[in-house]
């Protein structure tokens, strides 16, 4: 795997260290169950895989090295790099604009680019149109694109079977910077339909059977298919593939629903098989979560962007068995009898009293997304390990753990 160079503020020798010993011990990522770390008064469960992915560490570095080599040029973004607020604040302090925001709102004019300026595309990509805008512009796209390689595998895939003449279901989230550019270099190829669940996988799957009419498809998916869609003809054959940051799982659920429903109807080989589309990140990220659910803990902490779509489906998946309290760093952690975190199902931020437990030991599942640097995660476990005042035994513990060779 290669190595990112990536700014030190971001790594953490704590979390490092652990990473390292389980890279080490498990080079093919067989064993799933997560890592333990025993203190006076609180364990920390630690899942397997968290943190950056590779698409992230690729794109900080790219980003710190447009901005290390065009020293006094103007440097752009087309949006958040990542879905972090840390890692945006960082770039902009040092000198980045962004010219969009995560939804495609504009925030800066195109008007004001000029050809000779600097534009980094983020780890999402980004549309066809915009790209034919900034060449337009005479605007250098290649050298500091930050493009995720496994959302170009997504991309590559979609032209495949469009080729084929298949129909592409987009499974995401159809204001997402990532599904916006699916959609544009999936519709180049075939007509194109975003589907955000199961409930709406549920009412194309009545379309296709004839239960639910033309006017209720462009009722019910309205800004959500390519340019003219035809409900009777674009559904006889159709392929998924998805957002690499939503719930695996889901994701199958919803292909394996399309292939049974197309399959009643028109018969065997109207569906393509496109479950390859799967980030391995985004997998493992979740299998190790899934792998925390019988831990017993008390209660579980994940870090990360509010914004951030595979962070909410850690807290999805959690949330199955224990509370959680999601947050974007240690300064949520207002003291042990007062949290801050953020409600994703209301999409608001949130008090939340008394909930450290008192009883001890007390379980905590400590968790991140892909976009949340290890740093903060460390200043997480450093905090609540000072409620116990166990802060300055961090390194040492740590250690204890990797010097006994035990997982568990």
């Amino acid at each position: 795997m290669k190595s990112f160079n990536i700014p030190k503020k971001y790594r953490s020798s704590v979390i490092g260290k652990i990473k390292e010993w389980r890279r080490v011990n498990d080079p093919r990522k067989k064993d799933f169950s997560p890592g333990r770390i025993d203190f006076e008064g609180v364990t920390f469960i630690i899942p397997r895989h968290m943190g950056f992915c590779y698409g992230v560490e690729n794109a900080i570095e790219i980003s710190y090295k447009a901005i290390a080599d065009n020293p006094g040029k103007k440097i752009f973004l087309l949006s958040q790099m990542i879905h972090n607020p840390i890692v945006n604040n960082d770039l902009e302090s040092l000198g980045m604009k962004f010219i969009m925001d995560t939804e495609g709102n504009q925030l800066i004019s195109w008007n004001e680019l000029e050809k000779d300026d600097v534009v980094v595309i983020p780890a999402f990509g980004t549309t066809i149109e915009i790209e034919s805008l900034l060449t337009e512009k005479g605007v250098e796209t290649a050298k500091y694109n930050t493009t995720c390689p496994f959302v170009e595998k997504v991309w590559k895939r979609s032209a495949e079977i469009g080729n084929k003449g298949f129909t592409v279901v987009i499974h995401g989230k159809h204001r997402h910077e990532e599904t916006r550019a699916t959609f544009s270099h999936s519709n180049q190829n075939a007509p194109s339909i975003i589907v955000r669940n199961m409930e709406e996988a549920k009412l194309l799957g009545r379309v296709i059977q004839r239960e639910l009419t033309r006017e209720d498809f462009f009722k019910y998916f309205e800004g959500k298919y390519s340019a003219g869609f035809d409900p009777e003809k674009d559904l006889r054959y159709v392929g998924v593939v998805n957002q690499t940051t939503m719930l695996a799982t889901e994701t199958q659920e919803i292909a394996d629903y399309f292939r049974k429903v197309i399959t009643s109807v028109y018969g065997e080989g109207h569906f393509a098989d496109t479950r390859d589309t799967l980030c391995y990140a985004t997998n493992d990220n979740q299998e190790s979560t899934e792998a925390v659910l019988g831990s017993g803990a008390d209660f579980a902490l994940v870090v990360g962007g509010y914004n951030s779509s595979n962070t909410i489906q850690l807290v999805t998946i959690l949330e199955r068995k224990m509370p959680v309290y999601y947050i974007s760093s240690a300064d949520e952690i207002l003291s042990p009898f007062e949290i801050r975190h953020f409600d994703h199902s209301a999409r608001s931020v949130i008090t939340t009293n008394n909930w450290l437990p008192v009883q001890q030991p007390v379980k905590i599942v400590l968790t991140s997304g892909a976009s949340c640097p290890d740093a903060i995660v460390e200043e997480v476990l450093r905090k609540i390990a000072g409620y116990y005042q166990q802060e300055e035994l961090v390194e040492n513990s740590v250690s204890r753990w990797i010097e006994s060779g035990q997982i568990n």
